[in-house]
């Protein structure tokens, strides 16, 4: 017999991880992640990586390891994180408190025509995270799971890894701005002021 477990929406989850979210500095995927988050809200504290997959947990950790007094999430998809799963192993020999990777997990490449992804065929990336050495709570599958998170990421009680399952719904894109120049200028402007 198929037990049907629950699934999150990811937009909603995303939103309830970005709401009150303080000093929280933000890093997301390709893809919907960026879609999400931006449709949380736009913040110049959001960096979006457009176009850079497999990337965006190294690129979180490189902004935890130089803004330690300031919490950092990653947010992105299983299929990024499937090509950027040695990032994991750095996180975890560096282990910095102030990282915390999400991972919005609905089993399908959505980018590309939900083809699905290893986690389908049995790939656990909990097991993963924990094997690097991270923190990491069995997979997220209800909104009182997200809290506690939530609570976890603005403690900077990491590094810190989750796994949140998601339904594979599309919802309609809401597109942030795409040039990695300005993107850049203005996330460095909102962590470290204007330039001299």
């Amino acid at each position: 017999m198929t037990v049907n477990l629950p699934l999150l929406d990811r937009r909603e989850t995303v939103a309830r991880l970005l709401r009150d979210r303080g000093e929280l500095l933000v890093v997301s995927g390709l893809g919907s992640a960026t879609y999400d988050v931006a449709a949380a809200g736009d913040d110049p504290r959001n960096f979006y990586l457009w176009g850079a997959m497999g990337g965006t947990a190294a690129m979180a950790l490189g902004l935890a390891l130089a803004q330690p007094e300031r919490p950092v999430l990653a947010v992105t998809g299983d299929g990024d994180m499937l090509m950027g799963m040695g990032s994991l192993a750095t996180i975890g020999a560096k282990r910095p408190s102030n990282l915390s990777v999400v991972v919005l997990d609905n089993e399908v490449y959505g980018e590309t025509g939900a083809q699905p992804t290893a986690i389908a065929h049995g790939v656990d990336l909990v097991r993963v995270a924990r094997g690097c050495g991270l923190e990491a709570p069995d997979d997220i599958r209800d909104m009182n799971g997200v809290g506690t998170l939530v609570e976890r990421i603005h403690r900077s009680d990491g590094p810190l890894f989750a796994n949140i399952k998601i339904d594979a719904r599309e919802h309609a894109r809401v597109l942030p701005a795409r040039d990695g120049a300005w993107l850049r200028s203005r996330f460095r402007e909102a962590v470290l002021g204007l330039a001299p």
